[in-house]
């Protein structure tokens, strides 16, 4: 049963997403009540956190047991002795999921409010505290140590300093205010720090702010599969082509146990130095990163040998990620998208760019995988599609992990193509909250599979290159 509203769209968008979603093949195999129910599902989930906080480990530095260990004693001091258990996923043996506990439906909502930004209120839900940027309006008299209600503004009509607000508000939780109403909206206060430290949120997630920040990394499901499935190995050239902030690159390093070569690209200066920060804070030394445009990133001219970075010569590299900007539609918890028809349809043009550029840029026998963090076809299996009609040197490869579905149809692929495709689709299990009581009396298998399925929308695909262009 859905705790929010399902998530909201421009009309146009709305349109676009409903053709998408009742498209003749699917619905050929579905039926039409089928593919609706399905469809309706997805907008409820999209709407709320994913089921399971996941959590990577930096297998370079430490065991997944030590971590594991000293999670579980974080967890159990951050809930007050609630025992949630922290478990070891048994096909990504670097991940750790912790249960979230919520929606809590019992919590008593305080006189003095806090409105915060629509990203702030999405961090709050994966069991983030609110700091003072994502602070839009305060009740008029709220002083520091006050018992405050905090809501998210998902429209984004609230003024700034504003002492009532009465538009659309979301109810994420219970805390304690860290500074008063005027040291936050003075001109000289603190523009960082931590303005509401949540106390009962309505989602229990807990909060990893200085929690073994060199040891760990979070991270979605999903985007750790895709590292996996790419399979580097030590001693090999790789390019990770939109790379920021780092979250991928680093796995790739780790998983290449920090030999070999792993080049990653960003095209915003502030984001590669965030990819640098992790590399270095995770005390990983293969990784180069470069601001750099992936479609510029060929180079058509005899390079200087001693060049490190980017233009690369055609056939430089063993394995490139491709993990494309995207429309984003799959990330979760999202309650109100913003984009317009126009951004969403601006994507797979940049799309095909970056593979184009990806595909002269790897080795005959090298391997290229693909992914988003979205749910549209137009950005997922129609460029398989085209890839494979543009590119007769590819081939679909199966995938390992394979934990997700299959790919969807409605691109005009094959059923024993869309099976070697991997779409992580939220609409797979029933929305439903967790108690501690029901966490109690659930199998870890069950829990598991439930991680599996109850994450953001994501979809990979995994190709190799035959020979020479």
């Amino acid at each position: 049963m859905s705790f929010f509203p399902k998530i909201s769209f421009h009309c146009e968008v709305e349109e676009y997403l409903t053709k998408v979603f009742r498209n003749n093949e699917l619905i050929a195999a579905l039926g039409t009540q089928e593919a609706e129910s399905k469809y309706q599902s997805l907008l409820s989930h999209l709407s709320h956190p994913p089921g399971f906080t996941s959590v990577r480990v930096n297998t370079h530095l430490v065991s997944v047991k030590q971590v594991k260990k000293s999670l579980f004693e974080e967890v159990q001091k951050q809930f007050k002795g609630l025992r949630v258990p922290v478990l070891e996923h048994p096909k990504l043996q670097d991940v750790l999921l912790i249960p979230v506990i919520g929606p809590r439906r019992d919590l008593k909502k305080h006189a003095t409010e806090v409105i915060v930004g629509a990203h702030c209120g999405y961090a709050v839900l994966r069991g983030a505290h609110v700091y003072v940027p994502g602070i839009i309006s305060t009740s008029r008299f709220m002083k520091a140590g006050d018992l405050v209600s905090v809501y998210s503004d998902v429209e984004g009509k609230c003024k700034r300093g504003a002492k009532e607000f009465e538009g659309v508000k979301v109810f994420l939780g219970n805390g304690i205010s860290e500074l008063s109403r005027s040291e936050i909206f003075s001109s000289s206060g603190p523009l960082n720090g931590m303005g509401i430290r949540m106390t009962e949120p309505v989602y229990l997630s807990p909060s990893f702010d200085n929690v073994l920040p060199n040891h760990l990394f979070l991270q979605n499901l999903p985007s750790v599969v895709v590292t996996h499935i790419l399979n580097p190995q030590p001693g090999e050239r790789v390019l990770d082509m939109c790379a920021a902030p780092g979250g991928k690159t680093t796995h790739l390093a780790t998983l290449m146990h920090d030999q070999g070569e792993v080049i990653a690209m960003d095209k915003i200066a502030n984001k590669v130095k965030k990819i640098k920060q992790n590399a270095e804070l995770l005390q990983l030394n293969c990784i180069k990163a470069f601001c750099y445009d992936g479609t510029k990133a060929l180079s058509v001219e005899k390079r200087e040998d001693e060049q490190e970075g980017p233009p690369f010569l055609p056939e430089s590299f063993d394995r490139i990620l491709l993990d494309a900007p995207c429309s984003g539609m799959g990330q979760r918890p999202n309650m109100a998208y913003s984009f317009t028809l126009k951004e969403v349809t601006s994507y797979q043009p940049l799309q095909r760019k970056l593979f184009t550029v990806a595909v002269q840029l790897l080795k005959p026998g090298g391997v290229l995988v693909y992914s988003t963090c979205t749910i549209t076809l137009s950005e997922n299996e129609e460029q398989v599609a085209w890839a494979l009609k543009t590119f007769p040197c590819l081939q679909l490869l199966p995938q390992e992990p394979h934990i997700g579905g299959e790919g969807m149809r409605g691109a005009g692929l094959a059923l024993d193509q869309l099976k070697l495709l991997q779409r992580f689709d939220p609409s797979a299990v029933t929305l439903r909250g967790m108690d501690i009581n029901s966490l109690q009396d659930s199998r870890e298998d069950d829990l598991i599979s439930l991680a599996n399925k109850d994450c953001i929308g994501f979809f990979i695909a995994k190709f190799i290159k035959s020979n020479s262009n």
